[in-house]
């Protein structure tokens, strides 16, 4: 494991989204529960406190530690896709029960956690965003919600 991992603060709920995100996203698992002493505030005794996440190979740390502190977009986790397909199922898992679309391919999922659902061609598309085909792909970009990548490719060829 690296000495660098992404931790995320919940005010509750982390074990449950730990469980989801290992059942969505492939080759992943919850690799430890540490419940909460006595005396932690907003934890109660013995709930889950610490849920750590191997998250694609990721390793993620999540703590339920109250409403001090809230998630927002200006942290993301990215899924990268192969093909409009596996756009499409991310985005609706992602999404259900309770997550709300974004712009540009970003969502929120139910826990408050904020993804970017992207086709790996991304890069292709825009390149270095100096051409006018990037340019015209970006600005489609900006129209989109959840990405259509035959749209984006489209646009970068006009």
């Amino acid at each position: 494991m690296g000495i660098v991992r992404p931790h995320l603060w919940f005010a509750h709920g982390a074990e449950q989204a730990a469980e989801f995100y290992a059942s969505v996203i492939p080759n992943s698992r919850v690799t430890d529960v540490v419940r909460a002493p006595a005396g932690v505030p907003d934890v109660v005794e013995g709930e889950p406190f610490i849920v750590r996440l191997d998250l694609d190979g990721l390793p993620i740390e999540m703590i339920n530690a109250g409403p001090a502190f809230t998630l927002d977009e200006a942290f993301s986790l990215i899924v990268e896709c192969d093909d409009q397909a596996q756009v499409d199922h991310y985005w609706e898992v992602l999404t259900s029960d309770g997550g709300r679309p974004g712009q540009c391919g970003w969502l929120t999922d139910r826990f408050g956690v904020s993804w970017q659902v992207v086709p790996r061609q991304l890069d292709q598309i825009f390149g270095d965003y100096s051409t006018d085909g990037s340019k015209k792909a970006l600005a489609a970009m900006f129209t989109m919600t959840k990405l259509d990548v035959a749209a984006l490719e489209a646009a970068a060829r006009s």
